[in-house]
């Protein structure tokens, strides 16, 4: 069989069944319009394939990987908020009922490991237990003034599973873990919640009903008992129990309870910095469409923000420009969430190591933030030794340049051994929630990996 600009025919076939564009002038079957139709589609269809190549030559694909809660989110919002700021604004409403979460969910966990702590320290005979025991003695009847707190916030703990409920939808994960977990996209359907469900919202884009009520109790509740909120945040005992590590906390609840008194307005909008603070698990591959500019040529961004699975996404984006791998250095001293035996910097060195040596991304340009800069030197500042989590760290200084040149060093050595493409590879250090900084890095690295697209697609 022959193929000529999509007509498929036989070179055996009678002539006049080949006469339509591809017979001479001087043949009898010679239809001179049916030619003309047929060289118009011919040329169309050739426009539309340039067409086609040129949009995909201009096209590029970053993936964001990293292991959970180590700023993949966080960072596609700051790229969202430089490229494009008004979809960003457009979604604040949609963030208020999950920042409502984030305040309920740390008021809980504080009023819970309180009493585990106060109930323990009398029977804790370690010395680090024995000195925050001592610390609290001034301070009298602690246990009574947190149960008047508690019985005071009941109100507002009471409201975390309803909340978390009409939030996710019935998404779930495995493990038995709680919280608010939102499929992929659910800011493009108006609302958190599955796209069945998503008819039930008003025209206006906000959220259905149900949610809508939950939220507007949350926000009722929060006015009430704000002062309660911010007597427990700044109660003596929990200042203790948190500088001795007694109580652990999700990394965004510090800024939200600092700011419970503006949170708590009726008229509450979520600010930037609300919006990079919050917290929110997402379930699948998050994909986000930015145009940038560069040379005076436009070039289609595509984002994608990996949740969920760590390895299966990976056929599916061999053809990937970019990857930008989050590594979270602050978390030297935490533990996965599902492995208690594992070190959080230990498992991004382990991803990482699994990413160099993946052949299907081997021809993906590679960049590496390692991230939470600003959390790791409140670690250091604090007292908290790097050598009581990381042994091989030894006897070097406890300082920020010295901790954070070792961390990298593990990161580049880890490429150098393992990297098949023999890339080169971009690290920077990193805050996302420093807006200035971080949207500096985002011009840097996309005008890096947009030039290396150039290079390779032959573009220039």
């Amino acid at each position: 069989m022959a193929k000529r600009s999509g007509h498929i025919y036989s070179s055996s076939e009678p002539t006049f069944l080949q006469s339509i564009g591809g017979t001479s002038k001087s043949s009898p079957y010679y239809d001179e319009e049916a030619a003309r139709v047929s060289q118009k589609i011919d040329d169309e269809l050739k426009r539309e394939w340039a067409r086609r190549k040129d949009a995909q030559r201009k096209q590029v694909k970053v993936m964001l990987l990293g292991q959970a809660e180590s700023g993949k989110s966080t960072l596609q919002k700051q790229f969202q908020l430089y490229y494009a700021h008004q979809t960003l604004d457009h979604g604040r409403p949609l963030w208020r009922p999950v920042v409502y979460f984030n305040i309920i969910k740390a008021v809980r966990m504080i009023l819970d490991e309180l009493d585990h702590e106060l109930s323990t320290l009398e029977s804790d005979q370690s010395i680090e237990g024995q000195a925050v025991a001592h610390a609290l003695v001034p301070l009298g009847d602690v246990s009574g003034e947190i149960s008047r707190l508690r019985s005071k916030l009941v109100p507002l703990t009471s409201m975390e599973d309803s909340l978390a409920s009409e939030l996710s939808n019935g998404v779930s994960v495995t493990g038995g873990r709680t919280g608010v977990y939102v499929r992929a996209g659910w800011q493009a359907i108006g609302t958190p919640l599955s796209p069945n469900r998503s008819k039930a919202a008003p025209a206006t884009g906000g959220p259905p009903p149900a949610v809508a009520h939950v939220t507007n109790l949350a926000s009722r509740t929060l006015m009430s008992v704000q002062s309660e909120i911010d007597d427990l945040w700044k109660h003596p005992a929990v200042r203790i129990l948190l500088n001795n590590r007694r109580i652990r906390l999700d990394e965004s609840a510090p800024f939200f309870l600092d700011n419970i008194v503006r949170i708590a307005q009726p008229d509450y909008l979520p600010t930037t910095a609300d919006l990079l603070n919050v917290r929110l698990q997402t379930l699948g591959v998050s994909e986000h469409s930015f145009d940038i500019e560069l040379c005076g040529t436009r070039y289609n961004w595509l984002m994608y923000d990996v949740g969920g699975a760590r390895h299966a996404w990976v056929p599916y984006f061999d053809d990937a420009t970019a990857i930008i791998f989050l590594a979270p250095i602050s978390a030297f001293d935490q533990y996965l969430e599902e492995d208690g035996r594992t070190n959080r910097l230990d498992d991004s060195l382990q991803l990482f190591t699994a990413i160099c040596s993946n052949k299907l991304l081997k021809n993906s340009h590679l960049v590496l933030l390692l991230n939470k800069t600003d959390l790791l030197k409140k670690k250091l500042e604090s007292g908290i030794k790097v050598r009581k989590y990381i042994t091989s760290y030894g006897d070097r200084p406890n300082t920020f340049p010295d901790v954070s040149d070792y961390f990298r060093a593990h990161f580049i050595q880890v490429h150098r051994r393992n990297d098949i493409g023999r890339r080169v590879l971009y690290a920077h250090f990193s805050s996302m929630l420093d807006i200035r900084a971080t949207q500096a890095i985002i011009v840097n690295v996309g005008e890096a990996i947009i030039r290396s697209h150039i290079a390779r697609t032959g573009l220039a």
